[in-house]
């Protein structure tokens, strides 16, 4: 289950203030339908995601155990650092969409939106690390919802009420212990510990 819950906790942490949030919000406002919005949120991180655990998954079996503890505290101390700088989201990215309606705009927008995004670079770095990729699959993208849907329903209220700057310094601490714990696996792997 911890295939399933440390993804889900991390993502939803990193997901707070990141373009994809902000973009929910832009969709939400233009389009004023939250249901097709969500469907089509889940859509695009499922299929996103799923792409991108396959690859760690892949990745995970070139490299032996200890090597790929030593590339995945470097990543995690990455993306911990990157977790820090707020996101912006050009206006005009969603909105050359909107003719297609909201679930499919959303799904497009989403979807692209994910592309070499820190939630997607999480999702190859759990999936490498855990051995449930399906899994890991699920827990970003149950992260991506508890992060967007709250943001979908209830519009510019949540936002602006959110302390961003407290909660991306948490998803970086969690970035950066599970990149300690990464380092502990790497030396004790290596016989160092």
């Amino acid at each position: 289950m911890e295939s399933l819950f440390v993804p889900t906790l991390i993502v939803s942490l990193a997901e707070i203030g990141d373009k994809t949030q902000l973009l929910a919000l832009l969709l939400a406002a233009r389009f004023r339908k939250p249901w097709p919005i969500i469907w089509g949120i889940v859509a695009a991180t499922l299929a996103n995601h799923f792409a991108a655990g396959a690859v760690g998954n892949w990745v995970a079996s070139f490299f032996s155990a200890a090597t790929l503890s030593w590339v995945l505290a470097a990543s995690f101390a990455a993306v911990a650092l990157w977790t820090l700088v707020p996101d912006k989201i050009d206006d005009d990215e969603a909105s050359g969409f909107k003719k297609y309606g909201p679930f499919l705009t959303t799904l497009i927008a989403f979807f692209l939106a994910e592309m070499g995004d820190k939630t997607q670079v999480a999702t190859v770095m759990l999936a490498a690390q855990y051995p449930h990729f399906i899994l890991v699959v699920l827990g970003t993208t149950l992260g991506m919802l508890v992060a967007n849907v709250p943001v979908v329903l209830a519009g510019n209220f949540a936002a602006d009420r959110l302390p961003l700057t407290l909660i991306r310094r948490l998803a970086a601490a969690a970035f950066a212990a599970l990149a300690a714990y990464a380092v502990y696996q790497a030396l004790s792997l290596s016989g160092v510990l």
